[in-house]
């Protein structure tokens, strides 16, 4: 049997063969160790009538699956493993968040930006949001529905501005309101300040804990002066002190998803606004930034 026919059976006929009308504007890329390296990237991927992501790729690329055809075990030729004793496996994400179901039961929608990227899960197997799919999910929200945007502020100043200009020039209606004790699962929350004044936000607050319970590889000092960039083995590798900022994504146990725009100082959060960029976030999981320049996350995948 082909192998299209093979991997369509197997996921229960989710090859999107059936009648509906065909979602557009999709986009479909496919990376290696956390966006680093580019393996395919199809802006106008081949697509026909209802699709979900597993039928979406089957369309076009050839892959291998694994456990009864709902698990990618390999694209394009290049597969999951232990190379050099590291786990490595294909994880996706739509408009930038991790789906909670598997590709072959994830309905593709108008405007998505489906990203596989294969990488080392030694330190965390959650991700749960990249930045790299910016404006998204901003733009077109999750699950084919748009959600309201919050920028939540520190304080009114610079950075804050920049981050609500950013997200209305892409097209994104977002409103402005001082920091929250949350919003839950139906908004999409952007936290900008230093670190020291989000550290306390119960849904911001893994990133100070490290991937493992954030997903991001970067963890703050204890004070918030100091943000020290860590590898794909969650080694610290840099510490950066004043005017150094971060972007990110996490959530938070009972919360959707959070983006931070942080740093050390008033400087740092002012360059990592200056970063909300689609350019420079394009196939980031995260991006810290300082005076030499802006450095993917984690370290060694730029």
């Amino acid at each position: 049997m082909p192998l299209l026919a093979l991997a369509c059976a197997l996921a229960l006929g989710a090859c999107g063969l059936g009648a509906g009308n065909t979602p557009g504007a999709v986009q479909l890329l496919v990376t290696r160790d956390f966006g680093a390296q580019v393996l395919h990237a199809a802006p106008h991927p081949k697509i026909s009538g209802e699709e979900t992501v597993m039928s979406l790729l089957l369309r076009n690329y050839s892959i291998r699956t694994r456990y009864g055809g709902g698990f990618v075990q390999g694209i394009g030729g290049v597969e999951g493993g232990e190379p050099g004793g590291h786990p490595a496996d294909w994880f996706y994400y739509v408009n930038g968040v991790e789906a909670p179901k598997g590709a072959a039961a994830t309905d593709v929608h108008p405007g998505d930006r489906i990203w596989w990227d294969l990488h080392d899960w030694s330190q965390t197997q959650n991700i749960p949001a990249v930045v790299g799919s910016y404006p998204e999910p901003f733009l077109n929200g999750t699950g084919g529905r748009r959600l309201p945007v919050r920028v939540e502020c520190a304080s009114l100043g610079v950075a804050c501005q920049t981050v609500a200009a950013r997200l209305r020039a892409a097209g994104v209606p977002a409103g402005v309101s001082a920091l929250s004790a949350g919003g839950g699962a139906q908004i999409l929350r952007v936290l900008v300040g230093t670190w020291s004044r989000l550290a306390g936000a119960s849904d911001v607050a893994p990133i100070g804990r490290g991937p493992r319970s954030s997903g991001v590889y970067a963890t703050f000092g204890e004070s918030g002066r100091t943000l020290t960039l860590l590898d794909a083995d969650g080694r610290a590798v840099q510490t950066l002190g004043a005017g150094a900022g971060l972007v990110a994504a996490t959530s938070g146990e009972s919360e959707g998803v959070v983006w931070v725009v942080t740093g050390t100082n008033g400087a740092g959060v002012e360059r990592a606004a200056a970063a909300l960029d689609e350019a420079q976030l394009r196939h980031r999981f995260a991006l810290a930034v300082s005076a030499a320049g802006a450095t993917p996350l984690p370290v060694g995948t730029g």
